[in-house]
């Protein structure tokens, strides 16, 4: 592929997989790991067809280079997020009043 063209095809990854990803990310929080399974190889699909890599090639250094997070850790992610704005008053108040700090062990 051109450059040009890889540069739209990782464009077109973004918009249409990426998204969709984040859309439902609280969703995701505790399904079965089949389930992220399922969802990953469709990550690992929209991958190679956004960056004209072969299936068989190792698809975590693509993922890195783009800085796309496998699905499951992708949900970890945006969770913890959301807790951290929950917890210092950053999200909306409905969270902010259902969510509360039960322990803080001081460390980080």
């Amino acid at each position: 592929m051109l450059h040009a063209e890889i540069k739209t095809a990782i464009m077109t990854h973004t918009a249409f997989v990426s998204v969709r990803f984040n859309c439902c990310n609280s969703l995701l929080s505790g399904v079965t790991n089949s389930l992220v399974q399922h969802l990953q190889v469709v990550q690992n699909a929209a991958t190679c067809l956004a960056t004209g890599i072969h299936r068989r090639e190792h698809i975590t250094p693509v993922l890195r280079q783009h800085h796309w997070l496998p699905v499951w850790l992708h949900t970890v992610f945006k969770m913890a997020i959301l807790v951290y704005k929950t917890l210092n008053a950053l999200s909306p108040q409905y969270l902010i009043d259902d969510c509360q700090l039960i322990t803080n062990t001081g460390r980080l």
